[in-house]
């Protein structure tokens, strides 16, 4: 009899472990379910955060970047340029600078061969207006090879010291002088395997005469040409003659003479060495060295000279046809007191 009872009391207490562990997966799925939305929240509070700390850090390194220095317009990468290419640009750089220097000439002062010969070689190491305010007393005592050659050295040396390297030139002006007394009748050569025979005469200074004096086509090399044509892609070679042989083979013999002083005259008043006039310059945009100087329009209109800086030029005697201003006289020295 007691025994009895006792059975649905032991099923009422399972019943009641079983509720209760009901009861407690309800409760645990009903807080699970409470986080979750505040995982969301939190994930979406994050991902704004991030996005604002990417922005910043964009933002961070856009304000640093001006810092950096930009890179040289020279130092952008060239499109490879065929040699037919460069052969019509470098036609084309030619006709562009014969529109802007129809005046171009020899910036030395002579009436004959001999007084462009001796000019030609005072010229070295020194500039043309140097010599032009130099030559006028020179030719006044000596104007003609016998005169020069028997011209006693210390007298030379003092008429030509203004030039610079006098001793040096004294020599060879007293040696081509006589060699012209004595093997060419007193008479420059017109060709130029005699004139390299004369002493301190090489192949720039005998192309110079020949094309200005004789009327034979040749490329002057000096140092503005040379520059210029290494800038314009002519040639890479250093060497003068490497040079004027590239640059003969680009034009027709008939400009030679007037392509060297075209291209002479726009180094010694735009391309200058050390600081191009870029922005100021006619064949910009032909010119593949574009940006090695002052790109500036303005800033680069200070940088010319001569006539086109609104200077003299370096002639006492220029052409009727140039728009500039004569150069001036040597100042006479100042007597002691």
């Amino acid at each position: 009899m007691n025994a009895t009872p006792e059975k649905p009391a032991a099923a009422k207490k399972a019943v009641t472990k079983k509720a209760a562990a009901k009861k407690a997966v309800a409760k645990k799925a009903a807080a699970t379910a409470e986080q979750a939305p505040a995982k969301k929240t939190a994930a979406r509070k994050t991902a704004p955060a991030k996005k604002a700390t990417a922005t910043k850090t964009a933002k961070t390194a856009a304000g640093k970047a001006p810092a950096k220095k930009a890179p040289a317009k020279k130092a952008a990468a060239r499109k490879p340029e065929s040699r037919v290419a460069m052969v019509r640009r470098a036609r084309r750089i030619n006709r562009e600078l014969a529109e802007l220097y129809p005046y171009a000439h020899p910036e030395l002062d002579f009436t004959n061969p001999f007084e462009l010969l001796v000019a030609t070689v005072l010229s070295a190491q020194t500039t043309d207006l140097r010599v032009n305010q130099t030559t006028p007393r020179l030719f006044a005592v000596c104007p003609t090879p016998e005169d020069m050659a028997a011209m006693p050295p210390e007298k030379l040396e003092e008429l030509i010291r203004p030039t610079g390297f006098f001793r040096a030139k004294t020599k060879s002006l007293l040696g081509l002088s006589a060699a012209l007394r004595d093997r060419f009748g007193g008479e420059v050569p017109g060709r130029l395997e005699d004139l390299v025979t004369l002493p301190g005469v090489g192949r720039k200074t005998a192309n110079v005469v020949l094309g200005n004096a004789f009327g034979v086509p040749g490329i002057t090399v000096d140092t503005h040409f040379g520059r210029l044509a290494r800038r314009f892609g002519w040639t890479t070679a250093e060497d003068a003659e490497k040079v004027e042989a590239d640059v003969a083979e680009i034009f027709p013999k008939s400009e030679w003479t007037m392509l060297s002083h075209r291209v002479v005259f726009h180094g010694r008043r735009v391309c200058h060495s050390r600081k191009p006039a870029c922005g100021a310059c006619a064949i910009a945009p032909l010119c593949p060295a574009y940006g090695e100087g002052e790109t500036d329009p303005e800033k680069a209109k200070k940088l010319l000279k001569y006539e086109l800086g609104g200077q003299p030029g370096q002639r006492l005697k220029p052409p009727a046809d140039y728009p500039g201003q004569p150069a001036p006289p040597m100042a006479p020295p100042v007597a002691a007191s």
